[in-house]
Protein backbone atom coordinates (compact mmCIF):
# COMPACT_ATOMS: atom_id res chain seq x y z
CA UNK A 1 0.00 0.00 0.00
CA UNK A 2 2.66 2.37 0.68
CA UNK A 3 4.77 1.35 -2.42
CA UNK A 4 1.85 2.17 -4.82
CA UNK A 5 1.25 5.24 -3.23
CA UNK A 6 4.37 6.27 -3.58
CA UNK A 7 4.29 4.90 -7.21
CA UNK A 8 1.26 7.70 -7.58
CA UNK A 9 2.97 10.44 -5.71
CA UNK A 10 6.27 10.25 -7.87
CA UNK A 11 4.30 9.95 -11.22
CA UNK A 12 4.14 13.67 -11.60
CA UNK A 13 7.61 14.71 -10.88
CA UNK A 14 9.00 12.28 -13.54
CA UNK A 15 6.37 13.59 -16.44
CA UNK A 16 7.53 17.23 -15.00
CA UNK A 17 11.33 16.18 -15.39
CA UNK A 18 10.79 14.43 -18.43
CA UNK A 19 8.64 17.84 -20.23
CA UNK A 20 11.75 19.93 -18.72
CA UNK A 21 14.50 17.81 -20.70
CA UNK A 22 12.54 17.88 -23.52
CA UNK A 23 12.35 21.64 -24.30
CA UNK A 24 15.45 21.77 -23.14
CA UNK A 25 17.05 19.61 -25.93
CA UNK A 26 14.15 21.90 -28.15
CA UNK A 27 15.59 24.82 -26.94
CA UNK A 28 19.14 24.13 -27.79
CA UNK A 29 18.15 22.82 -31.14
CA UNK A 30 16.75 25.92 -32.34
CA UNK A 31 19.56 28.25 -30.99
CA UNK A 32 21.73 26.03 -32.89
CA UNK A 33 19.70 26.90 -35.91
CA UNK A 34 19.84 30.18 -35.23
CA UNK A 35 23.00 30.64 -34.49
CA UNK A 36 23.67 28.50 -37.73
CA UNK A 37 21.42 31.05 -39.59
CA UNK A 38 23.24 33.84 -38.13
CA UNK A 39 26.46 32.73 -39.04
CA UNK A 40 25.83 32.41 -42.84
CA UNK A 41 23.87 35.38 -42.77
CA UNK A 42 27.62 36.72 -41.31
CA UNK A 43 28.95 35.06 -44.15
CA UNK A 44 27.13 36.60 -46.96
CA UNK A 45 27.48 39.78 -45.79
CA UNK A 46 30.92 39.42 -45.64
CA UNK A 47 30.92 38.19 -49.47
CA UNK A 48 29.29 41.17 -49.88
CA UNK A 49 31.39 43.55 -48.37
CA UNK A 50 34.59 42.08 -50.12
CA UNK A 51 32.92 42.37 -53.28
CA UNK A 52 32.12 38.70 -54.07
CA UNK A 53 28.13 39.00 -54.59
CA UNK A 54 27.93 35.95 -56.65
CA UNK A 55 29.47 33.74 -53.32
CA UNK A 56 26.84 36.24 -51.63
CA UNK A 57 23.92 35.06 -53.70
CA UNK A 58 24.66 31.24 -53.35
CA UNK A 59 24.85 32.01 -49.46
CA UNK A 60 21.66 33.80 -49.32
CA UNK A 61 19.59 31.55 -51.81
CA UNK A 62 20.91 28.47 -49.52
CA UNK A 63 19.07 30.32 -46.52
CA UNK A 64 15.97 29.50 -48.13
CA UNK A 65 16.02 26.05 -47.77
CA UNK A 66 16.52 26.64 -43.60
CA UNK A 67 13.64 29.28 -43.07
CA UNK A 68 11.32 30.82 -45.65
CA UNK A 69 11.07 33.69 -43.75
CA UNK A 70 13.80 35.37 -45.45
CA UNK A 71 11.73 35.72 -48.57
CA UNK A 72 11.48 39.04 -47.87
CA UNK A 73 15.38 39.31 -47.28
CA UNK A 74 16.33 38.01 -50.59
CA UNK A 75 13.31 39.60 -52.43
CA UNK A 76 15.31 42.91 -51.02
CA UNK A 77 18.56 42.21 -52.21
CA UNK A 78 16.87 41.15 -55.69
CA UNK A 79 15.37 44.86 -56.08
CA UNK A 80 19.20 46.11 -54.82
CA UNK A 81 21.26 44.58 -57.31
CA UNK A 82 18.55 46.01 -59.94
CA UNK A 83 18.82 49.11 -59.13
CA UNK A 84 22.40 49.08 -58.85
CA UNK A 85 22.26 47.56 -62.60
CA UNK A 86 23.27 44.03 -61.59
CA UNK A 87 20.41 42.84 -63.74
CA UNK A 88 21.14 39.18 -63.45
CA UNK A 89 22.20 38.74 -59.91
CA UNK A 90 18.44 40.67 -59.25
CA UNK A 91 17.27 37.71 -62.39
CA UNK A 92 18.83 34.79 -60.30
CA UNK A 93 17.71 35.19 -56.51
CA UNK A 94 14.11 36.18 -58.52
CA UNK A 95 14.30 32.95 -59.98
CA UNK A 96 15.29 30.85 -57.23
CA UNK A 97 12.66 32.23 -55.26
CA UNK A 98 9.79 31.53 -57.73
CA UNK A 99 10.48 28.43 -58.09
CA UNK A 100 10.44 27.02 -54.21
CA UNK A 101 7.24 25.08 -52.92
CA UNK A 102 7.37 26.77 -50.01
CA UNK A 103 6.17 30.16 -50.73
CA UNK A 104 2.97 31.36 -50.01
CA UNK A 105 0.59 32.96 -53.33
CA UNK A 106 1.54 36.95 -51.91
CA UNK A 107 5.25 35.99 -51.66
CA UNK A 108 5.06 34.25 -54.91
CA UNK A 109 3.08 37.04 -56.63
CA UNK A 110 4.96 39.57 -55.30
CA UNK A 111 8.41 37.56 -56.89
CA UNK A 112 6.85 36.88 -59.72
CA UNK A 113 6.75 40.70 -60.18
CA UNK A 114 10.01 41.27 -59.27
CA UNK A 115 11.23 39.16 -62.13
CA UNK A 116 8.98 40.60 -64.54
CA UNK A 117 10.77 44.18 -63.66
CA UNK A 118 14.25 42.46 -63.66
CA UNK A 119 13.40 41.20 -66.96
CA UNK A 120 12.10 44.17 -68.10
CA UNK A 121 15.07 46.24 -67.39
CA UNK A 122 17.53 43.60 -68.90
CA UNK A 123 15.40 44.56 -72.17
CA UNK A 124 13.58 40.93 -72.19
CA UNK A 125 10.73 42.54 -72.88
CA UNK A 126 8.91 38.74 -74.34
CA UNK A 127 9.71 37.52 -70.74
CA UNK A 128 8.37 40.20 -68.82
CA UNK A 129 5.32 40.26 -71.05
CA UNK A 130 4.36 36.84 -70.32
CA UNK A 131 4.81 37.35 -66.09
CA UNK A 132 3.21 40.74 -66.39
CA UNK A 133 0.13 38.68 -68.07
CA UNK A 134 0.76 35.81 -65.88
CA UNK A 135 0.08 38.19 -62.95
CA UNK A 136 -3.12 39.83 -64.49
CA UNK A 137 -4.63 36.74 -65.04
CA UNK A 138 -4.18 35.83 -61.37
CA UNK A 139 -5.95 39.16 -60.40
CA UNK A 140 -2.55 39.95 -58.51
CA UNK A 141 -0.83 43.84 -58.99
CA UNK A 142 -2.96 44.23 -62.18
CA UNK A 143 -2.91 47.94 -62.07
CA UNK A 144 1.11 48.12 -62.32
CA UNK A 145 1.12 45.01 -64.38
CA UNK A 146 -1.04 46.93 -66.96
CA UNK A 147 1.00 50.17 -66.93
CA UNK A 148 4.12 47.71 -67.45
CA UNK A 149 3.02 46.14 -70.50
CA UNK A 150 1.95 49.04 -71.73
CA UNK A 151 5.26 50.65 -71.77
CA UNK A 152 6.57 47.78 -73.01
CA UNK A 153 3.90 47.38 -76.03
CA UNK A 154 4.87 51.28 -76.58
CA UNK A 155 8.68 50.53 -76.71
CA UNK A 156 7.78 47.65 -79.35
CA UNK A 157 4.85 49.98 -81.26
CA UNK A 158 2.47 47.42 -80.73
CA UNK A 159 -0.58 49.33 -80.70
CA UNK A 160 -2.98 46.47 -80.78
CA UNK A 161 -2.09 44.89 -77.86
CA UNK A 162 -1.53 48.40 -76.03
CA UNK A 163 -4.99 49.49 -77.31
CA UNK A 164 -6.32 45.59 -75.77
CA UNK A 165 -4.57 45.84 -72.51
CA UNK A 166 -5.33 49.69 -71.94
CA UNK A 167 -9.23 48.69 -72.09
CA UNK A 168 -8.55 45.86 -69.44
CA UNK A 169 -7.23 48.88 -67.58
CA UNK A 170 -10.43 50.60 -67.40
CA UNK A 171 -12.08 47.72 -66.58
CA UNK A 172 -9.50 46.72 -63.06
CA UNK A 173 -9.26 50.51 -62.34
CA UNK A 174 -11.69 52.93 -63.89
CA UNK A 175 -9.05 54.95 -64.98
CA UNK A 176 -9.71 57.08 -67.81
CA UNK A 177 -7.64 55.97 -71.12
CA UNK A 178 -9.86 57.14 -73.82
CA UNK A 179 -7.56 59.98 -74.88
CA UNK A 180 -4.56 57.57 -74.62
CA UNK A 181 -6.50 54.66 -76.50
CA UNK A 182 -7.08 56.90 -79.44
CA UNK A 183 -3.68 58.27 -79.40
CA UNK A 184 -2.89 54.61 -80.20
CA UNK A 185 -5.43 54.32 -83.11
CA UNK A 186 -4.00 57.11 -84.56
CA UNK A 187 -0.32 55.35 -84.62
CA UNK A 188 -2.42 52.66 -86.24
CA UNK A 189 -3.62 54.63 -88.52
CA UNK A 190 -0.35 56.60 -89.21
CA UNK A 191 1.30 53.55 -90.28
CA UNK A 192 -1.67 52.59 -92.43
CA UNK A 193 -1.60 55.63 -94.49
CA UNK A 194 2.43 55.22 -94.80
CA UNK A 195 1.56 52.18 -96.43
CA UNK A 196 -1.10 53.24 -98.45
CA UNK A 197 -4.00 51.51 -96.53
CA UNK A 198 -6.71 54.23 -96.72
CA UNK A 199 -9.59 52.40 -96.10
CA UNK A 200 -8.45 50.66 -93.11
CA UNK A 201 -6.65 54.15 -92.53
CA UNK A 202 -10.11 56.37 -92.18
CA UNK A 203 -11.86 53.00 -90.09
CA UNK A 204 -9.12 53.13 -87.64
CA UNK A 205 -9.27 56.42 -87.40
CA UNK A 206 -13.08 56.57 -86.95
CA UNK A 207 -12.49 54.22 -83.85
CA UNK A 208 -10.23 57.42 -82.46
CA UNK A 209 -12.90 59.59 -82.71
CA UNK A 210 -15.71 57.27 -81.37
CA UNK A 211 -13.33 56.74 -78.05
CA UNK A 212 -12.33 60.49 -77.71
CA UNK A 213 -14.17 62.64 -80.09
CA UNK A 214 -11.97 65.40 -78.60
CA UNK A 215 -8.81 63.43 -80.11
CA UNK A 216 -7.66 66.65 -82.12
CA UNK A 217 -4.37 64.47 -83.71
CA UNK A 218 -7.14 61.85 -85.80
CA UNK A 219 -8.89 65.03 -87.21
CA UNK A 220 -5.54 66.01 -88.44
CA UNK A 221 -4.32 62.62 -89.63
CA UNK A 222 -8.16 62.20 -91.35
CA UNK A 223 -7.34 65.69 -92.96
CA UNK A 224 -3.89 64.75 -94.55
CA UNK A 225 -5.30 61.09 -95.74
CA UNK A 226 -8.39 63.11 -97.46
CA UNK A 227 -5.86 65.93 -98.96
CA UNK A 228 -3.61 62.64 -100.11
CA UNK A 229 -6.50 61.62 -101.93
CA UNK A 230 -7.84 64.81 -103.31
CA UNK A 231 -11.34 64.56 -101.53
CA UNK A 232 -10.89 68.48 -100.67
CA UNK A 233 -14.42 68.85 -98.88
CA UNK A 234 -13.59 65.97 -96.35
CA UNK A 235 -10.08 67.28 -95.69
CA UNK A 236 -11.69 70.94 -95.26
CA UNK A 237 -14.42 69.53 -92.42
CA UNK A 238 -11.51 67.65 -90.54
CA UNK A 239 -9.15 70.08 -90.48
CA UNK A 240 -11.67 72.69 -89.05
CA UNK A 241 -13.18 70.55 -86.69
CA UNK A 242 -10.01 71.07 -84.89
CA UNK A 243 -11.08 73.96 -83.70
CA UNK A 244 -13.57 72.58 -81.40
CA UNK A 245 -11.31 69.66 -79.93
CA UNK A 246 -8.39 72.06 -79.27
CA UNK A 247 -8.06 75.25 -80.27
CA UNK A 248 -3.98 75.28 -79.90
CA UNK A 249 -3.37 73.00 -82.77
CA UNK A 250 -4.95 75.91 -84.98
CA UNK A 251 -1.31 76.51 -86.19
CA UNK A 252 -0.89 73.09 -87.46
CA UNK A 253 -4.07 73.01 -89.97
CA UNK A 254 -3.93 76.83 -90.99
CA UNK A 255 -1.29 75.67 -93.92
CA UNK A 256 -2.91 72.37 -95.41
CA UNK A 257 -5.86 74.06 -95.14
CA UNK A 258 -5.23 76.95 -97.61
CA UNK A 259 -3.99 74.16 -99.99
CA UNK A 260 -7.79 72.77 -99.60
CA UNK A 261 -8.91 76.15 -100.45
CA UNK A 262 -6.60 77.05 -102.80
CA UNK A 263 -6.92 73.74 -104.65
CA UNK A 264 -10.63 74.02 -104.33
CA UNK A 265 -10.81 77.90 -105.95
CA UNK A 266 -12.25 79.42 -102.58
CA UNK A 267 -9.51 81.75 -100.81
CA UNK A 268 -12.09 83.64 -100.45
CA UNK A 269 -14.08 81.87 -98.09
CA UNK A 270 -10.48 80.67 -96.48
CA UNK A 271 -9.95 84.48 -95.68
CA UNK A 272 -13.19 84.97 -93.79
CA UNK A 273 -12.20 81.83 -92.07
CA UNK A 274 -9.21 83.10 -90.84
CA UNK A 275 -10.80 86.68 -90.17
CA UNK A 276 -13.21 84.61 -87.60
CA UNK A 277 -10.41 82.52 -86.14
CA UNK A 278 -8.01 85.77 -85.50
CA UNK A 279 -11.08 87.16 -83.61
CA UNK A 280 -12.26 84.23 -81.37
CA UNK A 281 -8.71 82.85 -81.04
CA UNK A 282 -5.42 84.74 -81.88
CA UNK A 283 -2.56 82.98 -82.86
CA UNK A 284 0.40 84.32 -85.42
CA UNK A 285 0.19 82.06 -88.16
CA UNK A 286 -3.07 82.43 -88.97
CA UNK A 287 -2.32 86.37 -88.56
CA UNK A 288 0.87 85.85 -91.01
CA UNK A 289 -0.93 84.08 -93.33
CA UNK A 290 -3.89 86.07 -93.65
CA UNK A 291 -1.51 89.17 -93.77
CA UNK A 292 -0.16 87.16 -96.90
CA UNK A 293 -3.38 86.77 -98.65
CA UNK A 294 -4.11 90.93 -97.93
CA UNK A 295 -0.70 91.75 -99.39
CA UNK A 296 -1.57 89.57 -102.59
CA UNK A 297 -4.95 90.89 -103.09
CA UNK A 298 -4.96 94.86 -101.87
CA UNK A 299 -1.04 95.20 -102.04
CA UNK A 300 1.59 95.82 -99.86
CA UNK A 301 0.57 98.99 -97.69
CA UNK A 302 -2.91 97.47 -96.52
CA UNK A 303 -1.13 94.43 -95.42
CA UNK A 304 1.17 96.45 -93.60
CA UNK A 305 -1.54 98.49 -91.71
CA UNK A 306 -2.78 95.39 -90.95
CA UNK A 307 -0.05 93.97 -89.27
CA UNK A 308 0.70 96.95 -87.12
CA UNK A 309 -2.91 96.40 -85.93
CA UNK A 310 -2.82 93.06 -85.15
CA UNK A 311 0.76 93.20 -83.35
CA UNK A 312 -0.96 96.18 -80.80
CA UNK A 313 -3.51 94.10 -79.83
CA UNK A 314 -0.95 90.63 -79.79
CA UNK A 315 2.76 91.34 -79.72
CA UNK A 316 4.44 88.71 -80.96
CA UNK A 317 8.25 88.11 -81.95
CA UNK A 318 7.39 86.18 -85.41
CA UNK A 319 4.94 88.94 -86.41
CA UNK A 320 7.70 91.21 -85.62
CA UNK A 321 10.02 89.46 -87.58
CA UNK A 322 7.59 89.31 -90.10
CA UNK A 323 6.83 93.32 -90.28
CA UNK A 324 10.19 93.98 -90.49
CA UNK A 325 10.34 91.78 -93.49
CA UNK A 326 7.43 94.05 -95.09
CA UNK A 327 9.10 96.95 -94.65
CA UNK A 328 12.57 97.00 -95.63
CA UNK A 329 11.45 97.11 -99.86
CA UNK A 330 10.51 100.60 -98.62
CA UNK A 331 13.23 101.86 -96.57
CA UNK A 332 16.03 103.73 -97.55
CA UNK A 333 19.36 105.36 -95.54
CA UNK A 334 19.35 104.96 -91.75
CA UNK A 335 15.88 103.68 -91.55
CA UNK A 336 16.89 101.06 -93.81
CA UNK A 337 19.94 100.51 -91.62
CA UNK A 338 17.63 100.68 -88.57
CA UNK A 339 15.38 97.80 -89.55
CA UNK A 340 18.30 95.44 -91.14
CA UNK A 341 19.77 95.96 -87.64
CA UNK A 342 16.53 94.80 -86.11
CA UNK A 343 15.83 91.64 -88.63
CA UNK A 344 19.49 90.53 -87.41
CA UNK A 345 17.71 90.61 -83.75
CA UNK A 346 14.48 88.99 -84.44
CA UNK A 347 16.77 86.55 -86.53
CA UNK A 348 19.01 85.10 -83.60
CA UNK A 349 16.14 85.30 -81.40
CA UNK A 350 13.92 82.90 -83.87
CA UNK A 351 16.82 81.05 -84.48
CA UNK A 352 17.27 78.74 -81.73
CA UNK A 353 13.73 79.21 -80.06
CA UNK A 354 11.44 76.05 -79.46
CA UNK A 355 8.29 75.96 -81.12
CA UNK A 356 6.35 72.72 -78.79
CA UNK A 357 6.17 72.43 -74.71
CA UNK A 358 4.93 70.02 -72.64
CA UNK A 359 2.89 70.99 -70.75
CA UNK A 360 3.32 68.38 -68.16
CA UNK A 361 7.61 68.23 -67.42
CA UNK A 362 8.24 71.16 -69.63
CA UNK A 363 10.39 69.28 -72.38
CA UNK A 364 10.72 71.97 -75.49
CA UNK A 365 11.58 71.39 -79.27
CA UNK A 366 11.08 72.13 -82.71
CA UNK A 367 8.90 69.01 -83.78
CA UNK A 368 5.73 68.33 -82.48
CA UNK A 369 5.46 64.76 -80.44
CA UNK A 370 2.39 63.20 -79.28
CA UNK A 371 3.67 61.43 -76.58
CA UNK A 372 6.52 63.55 -74.95
CA UNK A 373 9.80 62.06 -75.36
CA UNK A 374 10.52 62.97 -71.59
CA UNK A 375 8.25 62.07 -69.39
CA UNK A 376 6.40 59.72 -72.18
CA UNK A 377 2.77 61.22 -71.20
CA UNK A 378 0.39 61.56 -74.70
CA UNK A 379 -1.44 64.88 -76.29
CA UNK A 380 0.88 67.07 -73.51
CA UNK A 381 3.24 68.35 -75.96
CA UNK A 382 1.46 71.78 -77.95
CA UNK A 383 2.68 74.64 -79.76
CA UNK A 384 4.24 77.53 -77.24
CA UNK A 385 1.29 80.64 -76.31
CA UNK A 386 2.24 83.89 -76.23
CA UNK A 387 5.04 86.83 -77.40
CA UNK A 388 7.53 83.75 -78.54
CA UNK A 389 4.85 81.27 -79.57
CA UNK A 390 1.26 81.63 -81.28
Amino acid sequence: MELSLLFWLLLPVAASSGWLAARRSLFRQNEDNARHLSSNYLQGLNYLLNEQPDKAIDVFIKLIDVDSETVETHLALGVLFRRRGEVNRAIRIHQNLVVRSNLNPQQRALALLELAQDYQRAGLLDRAEHLFLELIDDGQYQHYSCHQLLDIYQQEQDWEKAVDVALRLMEYSGEDMKPVIAQYYCEQAKNLRQDHQTEAAYKTLNKALQIDPGCARASLLEGQLALDNCELSQAIQAFQRIEQQDALFLSEIIEPLQNCYREGGRLDEFQNYLHRILQKHGGITPMLVLARLIHDQQGSSTALDFVVKQLRVRPSLRGLDHFIDMSLPEANGEARENFLLLKDITSQLLKNRPIYKCSECGFTGKTLHWQCPSCKLWNTVKPIQGIEGE
